[in-house]
């Protein structure tokens, strides 16, 4: 059974994140039908690159 976590940024809209076997799973709330598929090892990269603001740039 996959574990799910929610992530939510002030609203009612959330990101869910489940890993299953070796693979993690993300969708959004308000589009739970498309679902993206990716490494534990790219995401545990990506989640890097987020705190060490890569991303910001995307939010300007």
């Amino acid at each position: 059974m996959a574990e799910v976590v929610h992530f939510r940024g002030g609203g009612e809209q959330y990101v869910e994140v489940a890993q299953h076997a070796e693979q993690i799973m993300m969708r959004e709330s308000d589009d739970p039908g498309a679902v993206t598929t990716t490494s534990r090892a790219k995401f545990t990269a990506f989640i890097k690159g987020v705190k060490a603001s890569e991303f910001d740039h995307f939010t300007q």
